[in-house]
C-alpha cells in the first residue's frame, strides 16, 4: 500500500529521532515531546498565521488532556494502593503481613528465591516501588543476616519486581492497558502474551543471576554455619520484633486475604454464570474499589474517630505518589498518541495516524520478517526505557506493532508485549541506574545503583533475548 508521506510526517519522525537520541544522552524527553507536540499542532493547521499559533497552543493542551484521560484510571488504582499501604505502615500491619516469608530466608540459597517471589507477589498487588519499600525493608536485612551477600539479595528485589513483576503488570494490569489502548486493541487482549514473556523473561534472567551469584552465595553461607560470617549492612538496619496489636494482626490477615478472593473471583469470572468477564478496566475497577474499602477499614482500625481526618493523608500520600510517577509519563505519552489513533482527538477528524503512515512505509522499503520485528520492537523498548521510565515508551512500542504487525501479517498483541517486555525491564528499573526503581533497591540493600544495574545487565539481556525468541513463535 503506497503512503504519502506529508511535512507532518517528516517532523514527526524528527522528533521522535531526537527523543530517542535525547534518551540515549540519559536527558529528561518531556520537553522534545512538548516542543513536538506544539510544532505537530502548528504545522497540521490551516488558515492564517495567528490562527496557527492559536491551533498549536490548542493542541499542547488536548494532547496532554487526552494522555491524562487515558492513564488516570492506572494513577487513581495505584495511588489507593500506595494509600492502603500507608494505613497499613501506620499500625505495623505491613511487616506482620510478610512475616511469614522470614522462615525462608534461613539458607541464603533458597531465600534468594524466597525474597525475590515475595516481592513478585507484593510488586503484582502494591506496585513495584511500594513493594520495594515493604519487601526490602522487612525481608532483606533478614537475608543479609542469614548470609545472602547484599548485591544478590538486591538482584533479587529487583529483578523479580521491577523486572517480572512490572513488566507483566498482571493484576493492576497498567502496563498493558496502556499498550493495548496505545495499539487500538481490546482490554485484556494482550494480557496472555504479556504473561508468558514475562515469564521468561523473569525466569531466565533470575537464573543467570542466581548463577552469577552463586559462588559468592556458598562463601558467606559456608561462614554462616563455620561462625564466622559477619553479615553485610544494608542502608536500613534489620526491624526487632515488637508485639503486635489485636487489629494489625487481624488486618495482616484480612487484606491479603481479601486480594486472594479478588483474584480468585478475577479468575474465575468466565466460568462462573451471572458474573462479568473481569478483565482490563473492569478487574482495575474491582481491585481500586477493595482498595478504598480496605483504606477506610485500615484507617478506622487505627485511628477510629480521628480516622475521618487521617485518611485523608493517606490518600494525599498516595496521591502524590502516582502522580509523581505518571508527571513525565503523560506529556510523552501524548506526543506518541499523536501518531496513533488519538490523533483525532487531538488533531480533529481526518487526522492522519502518523505513526501507522510511517510503518507502512517502512514496510513498503524494507522486508518485514517476524525476527526483525520481534528483536527490533524489544530494541526499540529498551531505548525508550532509558529516560527511566517504563511506561513513557509503551505508546510508541504498542503503535509500531499495530502499525507494523498488519502488514507482516503477525499477531500485534504478541509484537506489542515482546516492546513492553523491553520498555518496562529498561526503564522500569533493572538496568537503568538512574531509573527511581534501582536506587530504591540499591538504598534498602545498601549498594551502589551502578554496580547494580552492571550485575543486572547481562541477566536482563539475555531474558530479552529469550523472549524475542518465544514472541517470534507467538506470533
Amino acid at each position: 500500500m503506497e503512503v504519502t508521506l506529508t511535512l507532518s510526517h517528516w517532523l514527526y519522525l524528527l522528533v521522535v529521532i531526537s527523543v530517542v537520541v535525547t534518551m540515549i544522552k540519559r536527558r529528561d524527553v518531556v520537553v522534545p515531546s512538548l516542543v513536538g507536540i506544539f510544532l505537530l499542532g502548528l504545522v497540521y493547521a490551516e488558515g492564517s498565521f495567528v490562527s496557527q499559533i492559536i491551533f498549536a497552543i490548542q493542541t499542547s493542551f488536548r494532547a496532554l488532556l487526552t494522555a491524562g484521560e487515558d492513564l488516570f484510571d492506572i494513577m487513581l488504582v495505584i495511588a489507593l494502593m500506595v494509600a492502603m499501604l500507608k494505613a497499613m505502615s501506620k499500625m505495623g500491619a505491613d511487616n506482620l503481613m510478610v512475616a511469614p516469608a522470614r522462615r525462608l530466608l534461613t539458607n541464603p540459597h533458597i531465600g534468594f528465591f524466597a525474597l525475590g517471589s515475595v516481592m513478585y507477589i507484593c510488586a503484582l498487588f502494591f506496585w513495584p516501588t511500594p513493594a520495594t519499600a515493604l519487601v526490602g525493608v522487612m525481608l532483606v536485612p533478614i537475608a543479609i543476616s542469614a548470609g545472602l551477600p547484599a548485591m544478590a539479595a538486591a538482584m533479587a528485589v529487583n529483578i523479580f519486581g521491577h523486572g517480572m513483576g512490572l513488566s507483566g503488570d498482571l493484576i493492576i494490569q497498567g502496563a498493558p492497558g496502556l499498550s493495548e489502548r496505545s495499539a487500538g486493541l481490546a482490554s485484556g487482549s494482550m494480557l496472555s502474551y504479556v504473561a508468558i514473556l514475562s515469564w521468561v523473561t523473569g525466569i531466565v534472567a533470575i537464573a543467570v543471576a542466581y548463577l552469577m551469584m552463586r559462588k559468592d552465595i556458598s562463601a558467606n553461607f559456608a561462614k554462616v554455619r563455620s561462625g564466622t560470617y559477619v553479615a553485610e549492612t544494608s542502608l536500613i538496619a534489620a526491624t526487632t520484633e515488637t508485639k503486635a496489636s489485636p487489629r494489625a494482626r487481624t488486618m495482616a490477615v484480612v487484606v491479603p486475604v481479601t486480594f486472594i478472593c479478588v483474584v480468585a473471583v478475577m479468575i474465575l469470572s468466565r466460568y462462573i454464570p451471572g458474573i462479568p468477564h473481569l478483565r482490563g478496566g473492569a478487574a482495575t475497577a474491582l481491585l481500586g474499589g477493595t482498595a478504598v474499602l480496605m483504606l477506610i477499614v485500615n484507617t478506622l482500625a487505627e485511628d477510629g474517630n480521628k480516622g475521618l481526618e487521617t485518611i485523608v493523608e493517606h490518600l494525599r500520600y498516595g496521591l502524590n505518589y502516582a502522580i509523581k510517577i505518571f508527571a513525565p509519563v503523560i506529556p510523552i505519552a501524548g506526543f506518541f498518541f499523536l501518531g496513533a489513533g488519538a490523533a483525532k482527538q487531538i488533531l480533529g477528524e481526518g487526522a492522519p495516524a502518523l505513526l501507522f503512515d510511517l510503518g507502512r512505509a517502512l514496510a513498503n522499503a524494507l522486508p518485514m520478517n517476524k525476527i526483525a520485528l520481534s528483536f527490533g520492537n524489544v530494541i526499540v523498548g529498551i531505548i525508550t526505557g532509558l529516560d527511566g521510565s517504563g511506561f513513557s515508551g509503551l505508546p510508541l512500542t504498542a503503535s509500531l506493532a499495530a502499525a507494523l504487525g498488519p502488514i507482516a501479517n503477525v499477531r500485534v498483541e504478541a509484537l506489542a508485549a515482546i516492546g513492553q517486555m523491553g520498555a518496562v525491564w529498561s526503564g522500569g528499573g533493572t538496568i537503568t541506574a538512574w531509573c527511581f526503581g534501582l536506587v530504591a533497591t540499591a538504598g534498602v540493600a545498601g549498594v551502589n545503583p551502578l554496580d547494580l544495574a552492571r550485575k543486572n545487565f547481562i541477566p536482563v539481556i539475555s531474558g530479552l533475548a529469550a523472549a524475542a525468541i518465544v514472541a517470534i513463535f507467538l506470533m
